[in-house]
């Protein structure tokens, strides 16, 4: 698992260039919030997290399979990622942050991503 990357992935950066194509800047991997959100638009106090979908367990996800080797271990692991998950947006939103999640399987239809990252991006918080 050490050559799974956690940042600068092919879904991360196909979002970063949606929305970059869509006029916002944004910083990446802020330090200082809890569990470092992909995009963090300061001004706006909006975060996006880019998920993919069979490490984050996408729920009715045909990509959030679970491997059929080493079952116990996969699923221990992959359920502390979705925990960690719900802590980290529950975290965030005690510091008033609203968050988006991109899961990618979304990558799949950019037009209706493009859509609903403009739409959460234009309105104020």
């Amino acid at each position: 698992m050490r050559a799974v990357k956690n940042r600068d992935t092919g879904p991360e950066l196909a979002v970063r260039r949606i929305i970059h194509r869509l006029g916002y800047r944004c910083r990446l991997h802020v330090r200082s919030l809890p569990g470092r959100p992909d995009l963090v638009f300061p001004s706006r106090r909006k975060v996006v997290f880019v998920h993919g979908c069979f490490w984050h367990r996408h729920p009715k996800c045909s990509r959030a399979t679970l491997p059929k080797t080493r079952k116990q271990f996969w699923r221990a692991k992959l359920t502390t990622n979705v925990a960690r998950d719900r802590r980290v947006r529950y975290e965030l939103k005690l510091l008033d942050w609203t968050i988006l999640t991109v899961w990618q399987c979304e990558l799949e239809k950019p037009y209706r991503l493009t859509k609903r990252l403009n739409a959460f991006l234009s309105t104020s918080a």
